[in-house]
């Protein structure tokens, strides 16, 4: 039997919408399974904590499990890679932190573009980089560190977590910025640099404010500054970095990020629920305690702020000629 055209155009039309509608309505019955949430870092991490943290709200919101699994090496990369490959269906994603926009610069044979291959979901939190000196340290503000360190070009030892982490990079913005000389020396985490920066091995660090509170408190070391444009409510009595150096700014975050081609219905349903969890006042008590704060917005907000920290950090890691270990 032959169809009259309008008919047949009729049907034809049809039939192209049915694989957008059927996505969409898949979309809205999102999640039917347990999700994972992949973290780059091992168990008891700052990433890991604010993950299960973010993980128990959305699966409370959404009624499935968001199960966290820990991938760490190669600074986050393994992580990264696993949710660049995975399948653009909303069941894998990425817990993505500072490390990823500065591993897109600092390893040069990646088989992924960080900010290219994911899609951006939300922001969750923001903390401040602290900057400490072990107490025999003379100066007492940043302008007296800059102009002492000036007097004693190499003579002062940096502590980092690692070449390329975000202590390390921190400090390097900071001598790009100031153009002191400071001799960087490489540890093997947070806590054998603040160690030895107690010890008197090295009188400087830019550390992450968890790793540094208890001995900032304590009179250990002492906080010059936050590295931030404004004051931290967890060290009220500590400048912000942008009282003396105006952009200079250094924060650990994390946001969520899924596989690229996922669903924008289900990037929305997810930026939604998070959204909302930041703005839950027992969640913000939570970061509170953590010393860390919210980073809300849309999914292009977070893929905006993805974009401008990882140029920052293409800079400072030419400047500085950092390379992997």
């Amino acid at each position: 039997m032959k169809l009259p055209r309008r008919r047949f155009l009729h049907l034809a039309a049809g039939a192209a919408t049915l694989p957008a509608v059927s996505r969409i309505a898949w979309a809205q019955t999102y999640p039917t399974r347990p999700v994972r949430l992949i973290v780059g870092f091992p168990a008891g991490s700052g990433a890991d904590i604010v993950a299960r943290l973010a993980g128990q709200w959305l699966s409370e919101r959404l009624g499935q499990s968001f199960v966290i699994e820990n991938r760490p090496g190669a600074g986050s990369s393994l992580a990264a890679e696993a949710v660049v490959r995975a399948a653009p269906d909303g069941y894998t994603l990425l817990m993505a932190t500072a490390a990823n926009t500065i591993n897109s610069t600092l390893y040069e044979n990646l088989s992924f573009n960080f900010t290219r291959d994911i899609e951006p979901v939300c922001g969750v939190n923001r903390g401040a980089i602290v900057m400490v000196v072990n107490p025999s340290v003379p100066a007492k503000t940043v302008p007296e560190f800059i102009a002492y360190a000036k007097t004693q070009p190499g003579k002062i030892n940096m502590a980092s977590a690692g070449n390329g982490t975000l202590p390390h990079v921190a400090g390097e913005l900071f001598k790009m910025m100031t153009g002191i000389n400071m001799l960087h020396v490489s540890y093997r985490g947070e806590a054998p640099a603040i160690t030895d920066l107690i010890g008197e091995q090295v009188q400087v660090y830019f550390s992450t404010l968890p790793g540094a509170m208890e001995f900032i408190r304590a009179g250990k070391v002492r906080a010059l500054a936050v590295a931030t444009a404004e004051r931290s409510k967890a060290l009220p009595n500590v400048p912000a970095m942008g009282e003396f150096l105006p952009g200079y700014e250094a924060n650990s975050w994390s946001g969520i990020a899924a596989p690229k081609s996922t669903s924008p219905q289900i990037i929305e349903i997810l930026n939604k629920e998070t959204n909302a969890g930041l703005a839950d006042s027992v969640m913000a008590a939570r970061y509170a305690e953590l010393g860390i704060t919210a980073l809300p917005g849309s999914s292009a907000d977070f893929g905006r702020f993805l974009a401008e920290e990882t140029e920052k950090w293409r800079k400072v890691i030419k400047f500085a000629n950092i390379k992997p270990e």
